[in-house]
């Protein structure tokens, strides 16, 4: 954190406030975006193609903070450019990876209710620390250990509880297509958040946020050109048109829950991605864990799903797993600050000796410029009485 801080020019306590504003869009844009695809779907939406579609198509508003991000100045330690046949590889790769994500969310959705999606969704933390430790060497502490067994038993509580919270009309075979695709998703997204964050250290040495930005906008801009093509290959944008008039809400509440939907998705990529820069991918998880542990009770009150006895555990533990986690991070903190204040320590005792030693050196100087100013003067002095004797002498 130290390093980046220095590249980032950042102080300490402006770090922690984009932290703290990441996380903070990162659990109003999922919780929002979770909310709004159920509504779409139980309104008569029922296309699995414009959800995925709508998750990354709202990238242009990407284009505006990079229009009014001023332009970095060029250092002569800035790292020599990545060729831009990597740097689009990279776009092209997460771009896909995202899209078939993002599908799967879908088809997660379309057969689960949000709370249930949520809580199941929560495995994706187990499946971003085993993919860590193995990419990006993550140190698996016992807390983060427990932690992760905590969540993953708070999932399997939710799966098991299947048959009381089944929506309308959906069969035990589709929801347990419902339960699969979730599982896949939180499993690649959490490779996909690795990778990433793989990326960001050996590829992208610019630790800059523009670098954040566009590796967001580019990668969804691949992604929805993706959708948008699996949108026309499957026909089921024949559908559209009957599908705005034939919503129940009418099609003016299709087109704005379709746009906000869009943007609740994007600003919760945004947050994710700068978590991932700022931080690391299993903190980034971590901190999506929470909004799927609040998508529940979002969700309790706006579609009043049932909320059971087994699933009321499973987000108690749910948020007991997060809890241990963030106690990890808190202790691995003070071990830092505790190894960083040990390191001035020893720099100024290592300096002291130097310190009280420059005293000593200012003084003799100081008494041997005074002996060399006084022998001058005297020098000065008798010069000046050979030279006046004579004279008056002379006068007289």
């Amino acid at each position: 954190m130290t390093g980046l801080l220095s590249l980032l020019k950042l102080t300490h306590n402006q770090w922690w406030m984009l932290v703290v504003l990441s996380i903070f869009f990162l659990i109003v844009g999922r919780t929002s975006a979770v909310l709004l695809v159920r509504f779409y779907y139980a309104e008569g939406g029922s296309s699995m193609c414009v959800a995925t579609v709508v998750q990354t198509a709202g990238f242009p508003i990407l284009c505006i903070p990079l229009i009014l991000t001023p332009p970095t100045a060029k250092s002569s330690d800035t790292p020599d450019p990545v060729p831009k046949k990597l740097i689009i590889l990279n776009y092209l790769c997460f771009g896909v990876l995202l899209a078939g994500i993002n599908l799967l969310h879908a088809v997660g959705l379309l057969y689960l209710s949000a709370s249930t999606y949520s809580l199941i969704g929560s495995t994706q933390l187990f499946f971003n620390a085993m993919f860590a430790l193995a990419i990006n060497s993550q140190k698996i502490t016992p807390i983060i250990l427990n932690s992760l067994i905590i969540l993953t038993f708070s999932a399997a509580l939710v799966a098991a509880d299947q048959v009381p919270d089944e929506r309308a009309g959906v069969t035990k075979v589709e929801y347990a297509i419902g339960v699969l695709c979730t599982l896949s998703a939180s499993a690649v997204y959490a490779l996909w958040l690795c990778l990433m964050q793989l990326v960001f250290q050996k590829v992208f040495n610019a630790k800059t946020f523009t670098a954040v930005m566009k590796m967001q906008l580019y990668t969804s801009l691949v992604a929805a050109a993706v959708s948008t093509i699996g949108l026309f290959a499957t026909g089921q944008w024949r559908n559209l048109g009957g599908e705005m008039r034939n919503f129940n809400t009418g099609p003016a509440s299709y087109i704005m829950t379709l746009v906000w939907t869009a943007i609740s998705w994007q600003v919760c990529s945004v947050s994710v991605v700068s978590l991932v820069f700022l931080v690391s991918s299993l903190f980034s998880n971590a901190i999506v864990i929470v909004a799927l542990a609040v998508a529940p009770i979002a969700s309790l009150i706006v579609f009043h799903d049932r909320l059971s006895v087994v699933k009321g555990i499973a987000i108690l533990q749910a948020l007991w797993g997060f809890s241990t986690y963030l106690y990890q991070n808190y202790r691995d903190d003070c071990r830092v600050r505790s190894q960083i204040r040990m390191q001035k320590q020893m720099q100024t005792k290592k300096q002291a000796p130097a310190l009280a030693a420059a005293p000593a050196q200012t003084q003799t100087q100081t008494q041997t410029l005074k002996v060399a100013l006084t022998q001058t003067d005297v020098g000065e002095t008798s010069q000046d009485s050979h030279c006046i004797v004579p004279i008056e002498q002379a006068s007289q």
